[in-house]
């Protein structure tokens, strides 16, 4: 595969370095975090000064380190005092104790770590145990709608969209190719190496076949409010007696993971976030559509949402549901800055009924933050609808909300 620069999350790491952080790459599995990990090694490489050591975990010439012991035996042979020294690893935490060596070599004044890692466990435990808040955490997404289109050589149109929606963002797929088929094994590949990886094996799981269909349960349902205890019911009524509590924390595997996403619901009268009913989403839209089958024109909503979603975590916001007496508002996001703006998904707006769905829960809220109606309406690129934007897909994905 051409080695194709995703220059949002170089340009994220750069900033970083320098500040005495810690640097933690994060997400599923192939969504290309160890291609990051070696554009920095090769650009670092080039650098007067400097000196890389880099320890790729998937590969067999690293396998002899196994724990903090042997990684630190390692570092020190490559070390290099008076140099800028690049500890690059990818896929840390089939280390043991890891963390002890990244705490050991961060107190180095001549050191950057950089480290890659494919389950949230692993910053909550055991990297902030030792570690606190000396790190930064950089979320790696499946490709966005723009690399989509640059990894796979395409043109921004309506058939590229189509494509994208149809097959998701595992960078791996420019080399599979855009066939049916071939794409399809390629995501359930993906997606039972995650589940067994860092789902099952993780977390000693053994109800094997319900954690699979919980999953499927969840891309049949993505963007739809949800608990727990639905769940348990659900299941109850197939034949599948599991408690609330063994549905929560199965999700909380798959999460930590980053299979899903589990957002919550806000209430933007009371200005408080709701303790249950949330919606799932998963990392990769093309890993949902081949669990779910068939064609998009039944699920098209469910997929649309889904890449909204993940789009506006790209773009830097943090995303909840909204929640109105009176109904639903699909995304309340929040910038860094604590400006809000509110989103709502469609597929196509074709009649009256639909538009006062969409935008008469936006007009209820009354406040004057800015508010989003998403679409693939034809025609549409632009509009404003009496001080609600409405954008098409599209313009969204390519500009963001502007």
């Amino acid at each position: 595969m051409e080695n194709i620069i995703r220059q949002h999350y170089l340009n994220k790491v750069e900033r970083y370095f320098g500040k005495n952080t810690i640097i933690v790459l994060t997400g599923q599995r192939r969504v290309g975090k160890s291609y990051l990990l070696k554009q920095l090694r090769d650009q670092k490489q080039n650098e007067a000064n400097s000196n890389v050591i880099y320890i790729d975990k998937e590969k067999r010439e690293f396998d002899s380190i196994q724990t903090y012991r042997e990684l630190n035996d390692y570092i020190e042979n490559l070390y290099q005092k008076g140099k800028k020294n690049y500890i690059f690893i990818d896929e840390i935490q089939d280390i043991e104790e890891f963390e002890r060596s990244v705490r050991s070599f961060h107190t180095e004044p001549d050191a950057e770590i950089v480290i890659t890692g494919s389950n949230a466990k692993m910053l909550s435990n055991e990297l902030s145990t030792l570690i606190g808040g000396r790190y930064k955490e950089i979320y790696i997404q499946s490709l966005s709608y723009q690399e989509f289109l640059t990894f796979h050589n395409l043109t921004d149109s309506d058939d590229a969209l189509s494509q994208y929606i149809q097959f998701g963002g595992l960078p791996g797929l420019v080399k599979i190719g855009l066939d049916e088929d071939d794409a399809r094994e390629y995501q359930m590949d993906i997606y039972h190496t995650v589940l067994l990886k860092d789902v099952v094996m993780r977390n000693q799981i053994r109800n094997v076949t319900f954690l699979e269909n919980l999953v499927r349960f969840l891309a049949d349902n993505a963007g739809k409010l949800i608990s727990a205890n639905s769940i348990a019911k659900f299941m109850k009524s197939q034949g599948e007696n599991v408690t609330s509590t063994v549905v929560s924390n199965y999700i909380k595997y798959l999460t930590e993971a980053y299979m899903i996403h589990q957002v919550n619901r806000f209430d933007i009268h009371g200005k408080r976030l709701f303790e249950n009913n949330d919606k799932f989403y998963f990392e990769d839209h093309g890993i949902r559509n081949a669990l779910a089958g068939e064609s998009r024109e039944g699920d098209i909503e469910k997929v649309i949402e889904n890449i909204i979603y993940q789009h506006l975590i790209y773009l830097g916001y943090t995303v909840t549901v909204g929640q109105l007496q009176a109904g639903e508002i699909d995304f309340v996001c929040t910038a860094k800055g604590g400006q809000r703006k509110y989103v709502q998904a469609a597929f196509i707006i074709a009649d009256e009924t639909t538009r006062e769905r969409e935008f008469g829960n936006l007009r209820a809220i009354k406040d004057n933050y800015p508010k989003y109606v998403i679409s693939m309406t034809p025609l549409v690129t632009r509009n404003d609808d009496n001080g609600i934007t409405h954008l098409h897909l599209r313009k969204f994905l390519t500009e963001g909300l502007k």
